[in-house]
């Protein structure tokens, strides 16, 4: 495999690098760098900004709005944002209700969700996990009722990553409680102003307001709502996790950290000598480059397949699992590389205080990150999951 890059690829590098210099709010870029919260208006500010250059969905077919890149263009694209420090789009409609509705969704639908998604008028949640169903995601008992021209949902969803922003949450719901698990199941689009809906928030380890608990109480929902047909929204559910599940690996997340750890090790002293030169910590620094480097590989690889058409498949779950094992890893050291300086719960340090930040630059979070990313190997089907799916189909079911 040639790993080099074409002229062609280095000079769109270049423009991306060139739109990031110019477009990019360096308040925004700072808030990034030291792991401070953007809130709901950076998000959306930094959403609208890509949707003006036209970038802001560079997996969708030019004919849905997208900017149709290939597999190299994505890679090179996630690469320089987070060298830059650029925020992380909030990925619930863009990159995994989005591919569902391009391929399974009425005409109807796609009319109208694709572009409100694109202007930012729909912020999407996911309705997926629920306090029993969780990786075992086919065992949900939220359920939706047929009654004329509507469902009725009742119901609990948790782990709603920024529900409390979304006015949308698209969701599996029973909607055949006598068939097979996963027989029996919808996907449907919700309107989160629909009366009977509840947000209640979960607060994390860290002190921030990141997830949240939503319940359903005789919650209507046209019919037209319905994604697909009737009971087969395990096929369109499992279909939006391969895309989350790639989305997961973050190899550019991955680099940007290792990075920061590189910096971080240069100027903490360990013994009177940089942290950087001590063998114990270079060798653990030189393990996770090369698990990247491996793992970047792979990456494009299997975006390379999806590019064509294919949906990922037990590749993502192998993605799945070494990306969030590499980003704790990167995690891990950043936190025993600040020391003292990582200051655990300091919610300042997350959310912005008028205090300047103690220690190195970068320092300030690292332990709300850490802790943070715990999540990782859990949330999109937990690692151990994956594991046995790619051993079911690897050895022929000899799992």
């Amino acid at each position: 495999m040639d790993l080099s890059y074409t002229p062609e690829e280095q000079a769109f590098r270049e423009e991306v690098q060139h739109f990031l210099d110019e477009k990019l709010p360096k308040e925004m870029s700072d808030a990034v760098r030291e792991g401070r919260s953007l809130g709901k208006e950076g998000h959306e500010r930094w959403h609208a900004i890509l949707n003006e250059q036209g970038w802001l969905a560079p997996n969708w077919p030019r004919e849905f709005g997208g900017c149709e890149w290939n597999a190299v263009q994505r890679h090179i694209f996630e690469e320089e944002c987070c060298r830059a420090h650029a925020p992380r789009i909030v990925p619930f409609g863009l990159t995994m209700l989005a591919p569902v509705l391009q391929k399974f969704g009425s005409k109807e639908q796609q009319d109208y969700y694709l572009p409100k998604i694109l202007s930012g008028e729909h912020w999407w949640c996911q309705g997926y996990s629920e306090p029993g169903a969780g990786s075992d995601l086919a065992s949900l008992k939220t359920k939706a009722v047929r009654d004329g021209d509507h469902y009725i949902v009742n119901g609990q969803k948790t782990w709603t990553t920024l529900g409390q922003h979304a006015n949308w949450i698209f969701c599996l719901v029973r909607t055949d409680p006598d068939a097979k698990q996963q027989e029996g199941i919808s996907f449907l689009l919700i309107d989160m102003d629909t009366p009977g809906i509840e947000v209640r928030p979960i607060i994390l380890l860290d002190g921030t307001h990141e997830v949240n608990e939503v319940w359903f109480t005789d919650v209507k929902v046209p019919v037209e709502n319905l994604v697909g047909e009737e009971n087969k929204g395990w096929t369109y559910a499992k279909y939006l996790l391969t895309h989350e599940r790639t989305n997961i690996a973050g190899v550019g997340f991955s680099q940007a950290g290792l990075d920061a750890v590189k910096r971080l090790a240069r100027v903490q002293m360990h013994k009177g000598r940089p942290l950087i030169e001590n063998p114990y910590f270079a060798a653990r620094m030189a393990q996770a480059e090369i698990d990247l480097m491996a793992m970047s590989t792979t990456n494009l690889r299997i975006i390379s397949a999806a590019a064509s058409g294919q949906a990922p498949g037990v590749e993502s779950s192998m993605l799945k699992v070494k990306g969030t094992e590499i980003r704790q890893e990167i995690n891990d050291m950043a936190r025993r590389a600040a020391g003292v300086y990582a200051m655990p719960f300091a919610s300042e340090a997350v959310e912005g205080g008028n205090e300047p930040p103690v220690g190195p630059e970068g320092t300030a979070a690292v332990a709300a990150q850490y802790f943070n990313n715990r999540k990782l190997s859990i949330f999109g089907g937990s690692n151990e999951i994956q594991k046995n799916i790619i051993a079911k189909v690897k050895m022929g079911g000899r799992a």
